[in-house]
């Protein structure tokens, strides 16, 4: 079994002044971690139906999108931050940030990438009308709030936080200090990625057929459940890739394209769970498990006044028994949870959760015993099509079990009706929550999980002015050891709510066809498509 475990930067100010002063060297480190000879040839993939292409839309489409874009920074698979698209990016203070651009980088349609360019772009995905879903992503920018008021409509389209110094260069004004900047402008946070001028004139058409400023282009137009295909971009000015094309091949169940991996029909997958304990045995040394900054939840429902009692958040939780479920349905590949954060970055106060996320359903029952009891079914809901049937069968059946309820499991139709189902609010119980960070630090995790508008949409519907400002303060600091005990304070706050049980610190696995030598990954667990090294004679 091939793995990595991606090395965190240990402090935030190291980070930024590293940046700083060899930005002027170019890209040359990014390069260097990225890049390999091309060697030809193409690659299928399967993905979920992404139904949004576009940067600062797609919740599915990260894949896609890495391989049509290039982001200003890069984060390796050890946690090291390079240049890619930026010549360098600057700041004295941490709070304004001067971004210079490389010179000679083009978008697909031959158009040159500019500084106008990430402003426009970064101002489209800012405003609020637009209900873009990953606007999160730019919400430290001032402005922001000026394109999203508490009511009305905003009364301006700009952020009054960008400004366009000149052709290559602009300057970014964050709400205060945040030494993360330039890990949050690197390949994650895909809502900071640029458009070309033509995709503003009509956004539903440019979701069709987007152009990026990336390594490949795409060649044929989105159509739902259709292979999007992606064809090296001749004029791209990044590493080069190791591959001529790749394939983004729909599935609406991943087990099915887990067979077909298995068959040689398709060259990559990323493992369902219920294929975890047998995967090593199908595919030897072509599974590849990458510890990721991931980590999943049980979401609960806030807005129910059943779950409004914390005893009954935690009997929930310590009903869960983590360690068996890891080891039947993940094969001992994940890591039961005790924090509100991956372990994998930076300063996690691993065990912070204590007896709350361990198995006790003596203790648990007594619990809600105690709050009341639980009036009615616990219905969990949950995205079906991709391998998570096992895992929430198991936990309903363990809350069945040990608290004496009636608990069932529902899965959706496909990814697309959980999320509609979810954003609509129109959930009834507990229900799949998880988030991937897209840059290896806790801040993306809190924030995603705790800041309104964070990232994650359907995760905790738990949003406390007290927690963001806690977070707000762990940003700012530059020490790390300042840092993580900023951080440990905002996780310290949060347990004396508890609103949801963590489940698991994840491990990202995918199979391999016979065709594929190597399967690289960076910072954020997911592989590397442009730089996949093919099997001599693939």
């Amino acid at each position: 079994m091939n793995s990595t475990r991606p090395r965190l930067l240990v402090g935030a100010l190291a980070l930024s002044l590293t940046l700083a002063a060899c930005s002027g060297g170019g890209s040359d480190d990014a390069e260097s971690a990225a890049a390999g000879g091309s060697g030809g040839g193409a690659i299928s993939v399967a993905v979920t139906d992404p139904a949004q292409l576009v940067p600062g839309r797609q919740t599915v489409a990260f894949d896609f999108n890495m391989a049509v874009w290039s982001s200003l920074t890069w984060v390796d698979d050890q946690g090291e931050v390079s240049m890619l698209a930026a010549d360098s990016v600057e700041s004295d203070d941490a709070t304004t940030w001067t971004i210079t651009l490389k010179d000679g980088w083009t978008f697909h349609d031959g158009t040159p990438v500019t500084a106008q360019s990430y402003v426009d772009s970064w101002n489209a995905v800012a405003y609020g009308p637009n209900a873009w879903e990953n606007t999160g992503q730019l919400a430290n920018v001032v402005g922001y709030t000026d394109l999203n008021p508490a009511a009305g409509d905003p009364t301006t389209t700009e952020m009054s936080g960008l400004t366009v110094v000149d052709e290559l260069t602009f300057t970014v004004q964050l709400v205060g200090p945040d030494g993360q900047f330039p890990m949050q402008i690197s390949q994650g946070q895909t809502g900071m990625y640029p458009m070309p001028e033509s995709a503003f004139d009509d956004f539903e058409a440019y979701n069709r057929h987007p152009v990026g400023n990336g390594p490949f282009e795409l060649t044929n137009d989105y159509v739902e459940n259709e292979t999007l295909v992606v064809a090296a971009y001749d004029d791209y000015q990044g590493p080069e890739p190791t591959v001529d094309e790749i394939s983004f091949v729909p599935y609406a169940d991943t087990t099915t394209a887990y067979t077909d991996v298995q068959a040689g029909n398709l060259d990559v997958v990323g493992v369902p769970a219920a294929r975890l304990p047998q995967a090593e045995g199908d595919f030897g040394d072509r599974l590849y498990s990458f510890e990721a900054p991931g980590i999943s939840y049980l979401g609960l429902p806030l807005w129910d006044e059943r779950y409004s009692d914390v005893r009954v958040r935690q009997a929930i939780s310590m009903a869960i028994d983590r360690d068996t479920i890891n080891d039947v349905i993940y094969g001992g590949t994940f890591t039961p949870a005790t924090a509100l954060t991956p372990a994998v970055e930076a300063g996690t106060p691993e065990g912070i959760c204590g007896e709350l996320c361990e198995y006790d359903p003596e203790a648990a029952k007594a619990l809600l015993d105690e709050a009341g009891g639980f009036d009615g079914t616990i219905d969990i809901y949950y995205p079906g099509g991709i391998g998570l049937d096992e895992l929430y069968t198991a936990i309903a059946n363990q809350l069945r079990q040990n608290l004496g309820v009636e608990a069932v499991a529902t899965p959706s139709t496909d990814w697309a009706e959980f999320y509609e189902t979810r954003l609509d609010g129109a959930v009834d119980g507990p229900f799949f929550s998880r988030w991937g960070a897209l840059y290896p630090s806790q801040q993306n995790t809190l924030r995603a999980f705790y800041v309104q508008d964070g990232g994650c949409t359907n995760c905790i519907p738990y949003y406390e002015p007290e927690v963001a400002e806690l977070i707000a303060t762990a940003d700012a600091q530059v020490d790390a050891a300042d840092a993580a005990d900023a951080y440990a304070a905002v996780q310290e706050r949060i347990m004396q709510d508890f609103p949801a049980p963590p489940l698991f610190f994840e491990t990202y696995s995918f199979v391999t066809s016979e065709r594929i030598a190597d399967l690289p990954t960076s910072a954020v667990g997911n592989p590397t498509y442009t730089m996949v090294t093919l099997a001599e004679g693939a």
